[in-house]
């Protein structure tokens, strides 16, 4: 990353945490919790979310949390905090889990967070929830994740009952998430620890699935029409190299998307504490007011039949 870069995403950073203090933000209201939702089925399977909503009679727009853990562990416990605190500051919040490997491989995460996003659309009025306006936020594999939601279109559409539905969210916070698998992992500088967990999200190594990994390559679906991102990877990252993010912000930068990439200097993988998320908290809210509230919406603010 060239110095002026790095300076410029010190000062936004800065910049956030300023805001944050001075309290330019709206009131903070009460959050209703409701846990293990269940938001689809796969045989014996139940998809799971977690929702946090204000407890108040107004739609909202609406933030998707994926955890991350390599595709093969974490829960959507992880973001209880900041789902209560995104919740509290106007949002409805829904943190989910995925099928994990490697007893499921791709693409059945990418199907069910897929899924989540539509389930939501479908069952909105239950959730004060403007179906125009979601967001994503995610870490690691779960970065991976939402920069599906932002890029691709929805893969298996078989299920009727959520046909008519998108699960292409309006913005995406990535967090140190992989996004192109096309790379050689000779030039890639994933380490044996990477190769591993990729191998068992894809079932196979990345010489014997060359298709396989391409297709689940997040960079490969960028258009014109995906989603505004903000990507923050640490430049010590020894587990998904910065230059991930790199070439995603480039791809999407070339296509006209709006985007920033935020380097932490020397912070390594899983740096994300949703206790305390700190600068990366701040700027991923004021993104997501951004993309989220500033714009013209039909049906935010409007309040909802009494129940």
């Amino acid at each position: 990353m060239r110095p002026h870069q790095r300076r410029q995403c010190v000062v936004a950073a800065i910049g956030a945490l300023l805001l944050g203090l001075c309290g330019a933000r709206a009131n903070a209201v009460d959050v209703r919790t409701q846990k293990d939702v269940v938001y689809g089925r796969v045989d014996t399977t139940s998809l799971l979310l977690d929702a946090y909503i204000p407890d108040d009679n107004v739609r909202h727009p609406g933030i998707v949390l994926i955890h991350g853990g390599g595709f093969s562990g974490g829960d959507k416990a992880f973001y209880a905090p900041m789902g209560k605190r995104l919740a509290a500051k106007g949002y409805s919040v829904f943190s989910i889990n995925y099928r994990l490997a490697p007893k499921n491989h791709y693409p059945a995460a990418v199907d069910d967070v897929q899924r989540a996003v539509r389930w939501l659309r479908a069952n909105a009025d239950s959730y004060r929830l403007d179906p125009d306006h979601i967001g994503a936020l995610g870490d690691s594999a779960g970065g991976y994740l939402v920069a599906m939601l932002g890029t691709r279109d929805t893969r298996d559409n078989s299920d009727q009952t959520l046909a008519k539905y998108s699960s292409k969210v309006q913005c995406v916070v990535d967090l140190y998430g992989p996004t192109d698998f096309t790379v050689p992992v000779s030039s890639s500088g994933v380490g044996a620890a990477g190769i591993f967990l990729l191998t068992q999200f894809f079932g196979k190594p990345p010489d014997q699935a060359v298709d396989l990994y391409k297709d689940g390559s997040p960079i490969l679906y960028v258009t014109k029409e995906s989603a505004p991102f903000l990507i923050v990877h640490g430049t010590a990252d020894a587990l998904v190299p910065p230059d991930q993010s790199r070439r995603l912000h480039d791809t999407l930068k070339f296509e006209g998307v709006p985007v920033t990439l935020v380097e932490l200097y020397k912070f390594s993988h899983g740096f994300l504490n949703p206790t305390n998320p700190g600068p990366t908290g701040l700027l991923a809210e004021d993104f997501f007011e951004r993309y989220l509230k500033s714009a013209p919406r039909s049906a935010l603010g409007v309040a909802l039949p009494a129940r």
